[in-house]
């Protein structure tokens, strides 16, 4: 029987580090996964903010983990600053994702809600509690959205939002995305709005257009997509649910006979 997605290639824009598990799940329906990462985490500008709230964990009432990167980068600056990541009784965590969740419980902190929608406007409006007077710590990637921190203040909440560490576009991106292209790419993934406006980046440097001419978007979420609409790109597909195993499973449907 012929795989879904025999003899595609399918741009991966994931950092190295996460490529591994969209990668191969493209492999198993066929595909040549073609990854040309436009992400580099590095950590803050400055320590400052994430060090303060590290050490005062305790004073919050909730804490809000927007990725597994951001639990992982949160977690690294705790170890390097020798401390653990320690709540009282009466703290709650909240996971936009179940890749955050299950990185939250691998650091050993419990996990008090995970919105059924993995997306920022699905915890507001799942995250049904009495704000008036509750502090809340949202770590993030630095220039993100303030759709949850809005949210919060607004029905009453004290937010602390820190950055937890920064997203750019790799040196040698432009490059491996020239070479992609010239050797042929059928659809491209996105995974989150900063791997479109990074790609947006890559190409506009590797002196291509963009959209990337006879290549399919498939996007991971309604975010993503929105982003990518704004860049002038619409989605050929959106995942759904909104996590890695929904866009291989949107990929294989993308390119079903019809």
């Amino acid at each position: 029987m012929t795989l879904p997605l025999a003899g595609r290639r399918i741009l991966v824009t994931r950092t190295v580090q996460q490529a591994g598990k969209l990668s191969a799940g493209l492999r198993e329906l066929g595909a040549e996964p073609v990854e040309v990462p436009v992400l580099e985490i590095l950590p803050p500008e400055s320590w400052k903010a994430l060090d303060a709230t590290i050490g005062a964990l305790a004073s919050y009432d909730w804490l809000i983990f927007t990725s597994a990167n951001t639990v992982q980068a949160v977690a690294s600056r705790a170890v390097a600053l020798g401390q653990k990541l320690v709540l009282p009784a009466t703290a709650h965590v909240a996971a936009i994702g179940e890749a955050t969740a299950e990185a939250l419980r691998e650091t050993g902190l419990p996990v008090s809600f995970v919105p059924k929608k993995y997306v920022a406007e699905s915890l507001t409006e799942g995250l049904r509690s009495d704000w008036a007077g509750k502090r809340v710590l949202l770590a993030r990637a630095s220039v993100a959205r303030d759709v949850i921190p809005d949210a919060l203040r607004t029905a009453g909440a004290t937010v602390d939002v820190v950055d937890a560490y920064r997203n750019v576009l790799p040196v040698d991106a432009p490059e491996k995305l020239r070479a992609a292209l010239a050797a042929g790419i059928d659809a491209a993934t996105f995974t989150s709005a900063s791997s479109v406006t990074h790609l947006v980046e890559a190409a506009g440097k590797a002196g291509l257009s963009f959209p990337l001419a006879e290549v399919k978007a498939v996007s991971i979420g309604p975010i993503t997509s929105g982003t990518l609409r704004t860049a002038g790109w619409e989605p050929s597909i959106e995942a759904d649910p909104h996590d890695v195993p929904g866009l291989i499973a949107a990929a294989a449907r993308l390119f079903a006979p019809s």
